[in-house]
C-alpha cells in the first residue's frame, strides 16, 4: 500500500469523566500512531474535550497529520490547542451518521475505554469488516469487548492489547496481513 494508513482512535468523550491515566494513554496511541507515519482519524466533538481529542494531541506534539470528523454542520470544533489539521464536517449527527463516516474512513480503529458512541464505532468497524484493536484495563466498552466477538456470527474479535504501543503495533500488523487476530 503506497498511501498512509487512516487510523481511528475511538473513546469516552469527557461527560464519562474519564481519568488523567487514561488520557495518557490516549494521547500516547496518537503519537505512537503519528510516529508511525500514518494520519490519526478521530471522532471531533463541539462541545467538550475527548479522549479521541487526547489522541489527536498526541499525534500532533509528534508531527503527525490530524482528521476530526464532526457532527453537524460547521467547523467549530473542541480544539483549544490546535491539534486538528483537517475538520470533516459530516452534515451528520452523533448516533449513527458521523460515526459511520468515520469509521468508514479509516483502514482499522483503535478503542479506549468508551461509552454508546465508541461502541456504535466498534459495531460498524465489525460491519465493514475494518479491524478493531482495544486497549485494556481503561474501562468502558473496550474493556467489555476485549478478545470477544460481536455477535454470534464470530467474523471478528475485539482485539486486546495491554497498552498504547501494542495497539498500534497489532492494528498495523493485522492491516498489513501480518497478524490474523481477528
Amino acid at each position: 500500500m503506497n498511501r498512509k494508513l487512516q487510523i481511528g482512535v475511538m473513546g469516552s468523550a469527557a461527560d464519562l469523566k474519564y481519568g488523567k491515566e487514561v488520557e495518557f494513554i490516549a494521547e500516547a496511541v496518537g503519537r505512537m500512531v503519528a510516529e508511525s507515519g500514518n494520519i490519526l482519524m478521530y471522532g471531533a466533538e463541539k462541545d467538550y474535550d475527548s479522549l479521541s481529542t487526547a489522541a489527536a494531541r498526541g499525534a500532533k506534539s509528534a508531527g503527525g497529520l490530524t482528521v476530526g470528523v464532526t457532527y453537524g454542520t460547521g467547523k467549530d470544533i473542541w480544539d483549544k490547542d490546535g491539534t486538528t489539521d483537517v475538520i470533516i464536517s459530516s452534515g451528520l449527527e452523533r448516533g449513527g451518521g458521523r460515526e459511520f463516516v468515520l469509521v468508514n474512513s479509516s483502514d482499522g480503529i483503535i478503542a479506549i475505554s468508551g461509552g454508546s458512541g465508541t461502541m456504535n464505532e466498534m459495531l460498524v468497524a465489525y460491519q465493514l469488516g475494518i479491524p478493531v484493536v482495544v486497549v485494556t484495563g481503561t474501562g468502558g466498552w473496550a474493556d467489555e469487548m476485549a478478545g470477544r466477538y460481536f455477535d454470534a456470527r464470530e467474523r471478528m474479535k475485539a482485539v486486546p492489547a495491554k497498552d498504547a504501543d501494542e495497539a498500534v503495533r497489532t492494528l498495523l500488523a493485522i492491516i498489513s496481513g501480518k497478524a490474523a487476530g481477528s
